[in-house]
Formats: C-alpha cells, structure tokens, sequence
C-alpha cells in the first residue's frame, strides 16, 4: 500500500458572452465566461478531478453529475471542499496542489494571490502548498482561438499512519 499518491485533474470548457468568469472560486473581470451545468470554474474542476482520481474515488462527473439538477449552477468551491472531505475521509492528507490555467484571455496574472488564498482555504491547506500558473495557448486550437479555456492540476496525497 502506497504511502504517497498522486492525482491528475484536466477540465475545459467553452466561453459564452455575458456570463461570468469563475477561476479558482474568484470573480474575473471579463466580458465573457465559461458554460457549464455549475458555475463552470475549470480550475476548481480540475482540482476536484485530481483529488478524487488520487484517492482512488472516481471522478466529478460521478459525484457531481450534470444530469443532476442538484447541481444546477453550483459553487465548484463547495464541490472541491466536498472531494476534499471524500478524500480525508478515506485516510489522506493534501501535501500540496500544482495547477495551471490555459487561457488566451484576459491575463490572470493580478490574481494568482487571490485564487491561491481562496482555494488554500477552501482546501484546508497552507498558502505555499497551492500553486497557480496562468498560459496561453498561443493562438493554436479552441483555446487559443478565444472559444475555451482549460485547466489541468496535479496533486500529492499522503496517506495519514
């Protein structure tokens, strides 16, 4: 039995006019957003898909399902923090989160800190345990062509003794 585990979450989702723009449970001022069945937070989704995938417990799509009308427009924080619950109680312990967000617009730069701090929180975890890149994908394929933007995390569980 492993002591360490890893897990890898990807999400992407189209861009609509008008909607809001969720990354990381954080408000982003943008004239466009992304669709989805919840608030469509692609960083949040592909946290919780790396939680859930490290501690051997399926995927979003299985506990959250989109042909639910629970989940109907809802919080990606409280269905990452409700992984997160999944996951310790299953008997791990978050060491840490390495995620990058693709998107061709706008830049996300000015607000890493506040999307590191809202997702360390909702996690239960440090601030230096939460990482957060921002890339583009250079004008190549939907999300360089404005349609899509896309998030992949990567995380390290350990198993508490």
């Amino acid at each position: 039995m492993s002591e360490y585990r890893t897990g890898l979450g990807w999400d992407v989702h189209r861009t609509a006019a008008g909607l809001p723009m969720l990354i990381g449970g954080v408000r982003i001022q943008c004239e466009f957003g992304f669709e989805g069945h919840s608030d469509a937070d692609v960083l949040a989704h592909a946290i919780t898909d790396a939680v859930l995938g490290a501690a051997c417990l399926g995927d979003i799509g299985m506990h959250f399902p989109d042909t639910d009308a629970r989940w109907k427009g809802a919080d990606s924080l409280q269905l990452l923090a409700a992984a997160v619950e999944l996951m310790r109680g299953a008997g791990f312990d978050l060491v840490n989160v390495d995620s990058t967000v693709i998107l061709e617009k706008p830049k996300l730069k000015d607000y890493r800190l506040r999307i590191r701090e809202q997702l360390a929180e909702c996690m239960g975890i440090e601030l230096d345990c939460m990482s957060v890149k921002f890339k583009t994908a250079e004008k190549v394929g939907p999300v360089g062509e404005g349609r899509s933007g896309e998030a992949q995390a990567v995380v390290l569980l350990k198993r508490r003794c």
